[in-house]
């Protein structure tokens, strides 16, 4: 990514990159590499390591989705050029849909830091720490125990609740067309 990319093509490219099929197979498989997970997948013949991937709740990514464009307009936002628009005119709609969807996460959801060390102080992780929970960047040599900088105190979510869904609710659209009569 070039230095000078704006703050809104990083967040367009980070929401693809999350709701991304490669991204969600890294996840699965926190020791590879993303471009190795992807790698791995395709060349997954086995049923002992298919059997291992976790199957995702499909349902809750469509009802957050869903969530995030009533509140915040995000899925319009991310779909809009916002190349033809100057700069004040682009910060001003991030502003609405950053309160929207900041909003809609703390209705359903609240999180905490993965590390409680401030940033940029020094961190040491044993042998066995949680591949899951913190990402090794840099010179990375042996098998621990690591003392680095962080760089990022990291996020997990510590309460979610999506409210219940009626029968016959099509999750895929997660934005209605509306019609003005």
């Amino acid at each position: 990514m070039e230095p000078n990319t704006s703050f809104f093509s990083r967040i367009a490219i980070a929401c693809k990159i999350i709701f991304s099929k490669a991204y969600a197979i890294s996840l699965l498989i926190p020791e590879a590499s993303a471009t190795q997970a992807i790698e791995d997948a395709i060349t997954i013949q086995s049923a002992e390591t298919v059997s291992a991937l976790k199957h995702t709740d499909q349902e809750s990514a469509l009802q957050l989705l869903a969530i995030l464009q009533k509140e915040g307009r995000l899925i319009d936002f991310i779909n809009e050029d916002v190349s033809a628009f100057s700069d004040e005119q682009v910060a001003a709609a991030s502003r609405v849909v950053h309160a929207g969807v900041k909003k809609a996460l703390q209705q359903h959801m609240s999180f905490a830091p993965v590390s409680d060390t401030p940033e940029g102080n020094s961190i040491n992780l044993s042998a066995n720490f949680d591949k899951n929970a913190y990402r090794l960047t840099g010179n990375i040599t042996g098998s621990g125990p690591f003392n680095g900088t962080l760089i990022h105190k990291g996020w997990k979510v510590a309460d979610l609740s999506l409210p219940q869904l009626a029968d016959g609710i099509d999750l895929h659209v997660v934005a209605a067309a509306e019609v003005e009569l």
